[in-house]
């Protein structure tokens, strides 16, 4: 989420790297390889459910609370230490981190097969029974970034079901039989990896406001009203604190859809554990600390833009230079709970995503072209109707905001230059 406040740093803000050790809950297979949560009851695998906010086991129903983790609060990371410390640590260590690039197989506990984790995935279940299992240790290498906070998802299927439902109906354009038929596929819950930068900017600027005004040129039937800009030279100088600038740290997503599934409830976030990850699809991040954040300056100086034009004003502006420098910049890595779900329509494959704290929609949808033909073609019996309507009653005279000017008396349109 994009919230850019006037107010200074929070200085109050811990950048502290270091964490209190604490054990961790579930338990260790496979030499140390994978975690996973049985059920003190049956021996079956825990699972987190959304509705209850804790553990529970789907065969014997045994309920088990999650404790987060106490004295650990989410604090924000220096991004200039971590940038340094990353970048010595893999110095040492002589080779770049595989822990994201590689496969990486663990030995399920309930049936002996064995599992393939490829790439960025952490967390996962089991192909033959569907056992969840987790990578151990992943988030404690010591060249990768640890977990600071974890939104668990907060929108059962159920109404993540309810919501698809309503996003189709809602869908303009859409064909009829998609409408009717819906988009049909099976939801897969997903923590996908993200970072938050926060940061004070300070950005000076340069350029020139117009103020539009009319001026009555010409005499007889060639008297008209032509439009003008006067332009008056602006400069100045802002702060602007932003915080949690929220960057999809996953490579191979669809940004539109990502980005459309702001914003996030960030204030129910809680520090990490895996026990909310039980059950679930989990990714580690694939886009380094230094990528997000060119990621994250792109969003921020977009925001600058438009700051700096209301700073200009007027009705139009045009902005020579816009330096922006920043300060105190911070981070965090999130995880945070998405619905994915893969869709056919016409021997096509659409994706749709859902942010499964708030129940926000966003995905991909097919378009019927005949009811774009027929919104194009009534739009143009509209257009000739209002023009033999106009002609009727002797003409319509415009000047148009770029310029332009119907001429009635030619019927022509001429470039009326603004000066």
């Amino acid at each position: 989420m994009l919230t850019p406040n006037q107010t200074p740093f929070e200085s109050n803000r811990s950048s502290t790297e270091s964490k209190p050790t604490r054990v961790k809950p579930g338990e260790s297979i496979d030499s140390g390889k994978g975690r996973i949560f049985p059920c003190d009851r049956c021996g079956a695998d825990l699972v987190f459910s959304v509705g209850q906010q804790s553990l529970q086991c789907p065969y014997c129903s045994a309920v088990k609370q999650i404790e987060p983790p106490k004295d650990v609060p989410i604090v924000e990371r220096d991004y200039l230490k971590m940038i340094e410390r990353l970048e010595r640590l893999r110095e040492k260590a002589g080779q770049d981190d595989e822990s994201s690039s590689t496969q990486h197989g663990i030995r399920c506990s309930a049936c002996g097969a064995d599992v393939i984790f490829q790439g960025t995935l952490t967390s996962s279940q089991c192909p033959y029974c569907a056992s969840p299992l987790q990578r151990d240790n992943i988030h404690d290498s010591v060249t990768r970034i640890p977990v600071d906070g974890v939104l668990p998802f907060l929108v059962p299927q159920t109404r993540a079901a309810e919501n698809l439902r309503a996003w189709v109906k809602s869908l303009w354009w859409a064909p009829n039989d998609f409408l009717k038929q819906g988009a049909n596929g099976k939801f897969n819950g997903v923590y996908m990896p993200y970072f938050t930068y926060d940061a004070m900017t300070f950005t000076r600027f340069a350029g020139q406001r117009g103020d539009i005004y009319f001026v009555v040129v010409g005499e007889g039937n060639n008297r008209r009203t032509e439009q003008r800009i006067r332009w008056t030279y602006r400069d100045g100088a802002f702060q602007q604190f932003f915080d949690d600038v929220t960057i999809i740290a996953a490579t191979k997503q669809h940004i539109d859809l990502v980005e459309a599934l702001e914003p996030w409830p960030l204030d129910r976030m809680m520090p990490f554990t895996p026990e909310v990850l039980a059950g679930f699809y989990s990714r580690t991040y694939d886009v380094d600390l230094e990528e997000g954040f060119r990621s994250a300056r792109q969003r921020v100086e977009a925001m600058l833009s438009i700051e700096v034009r209301q700073r200009i004003g007027g009705d139009t502006q045009q902005v020579h230079s816009q330096q922006t420098n920043y300060s105190a910049i911070t981070f965090k890595h999130i995880l945070l709970p998405v619905w994915l779900m893969a869709y056919r329509y016409r021997d096509k494959t659409y994706q749709v995503m859902m942010n499964a704290a708030t129940g926000e929609v966003s995905g991909h949808r097919p378009y019927s072209w005949v009811k774009i033909g027929f919104a194009m073609l009534l739009a143009t019996i509209l257009i000739v109707t209002f023009w033999a309507f106009s002609n009727s009653q002797g003409g319509i005279h415009f000047i148009s905001d770029d310029g332009f000017q119907w001429d009635d008396q030619t019927r022509s349109i001429e470039w009326i230059r603004i000066r």
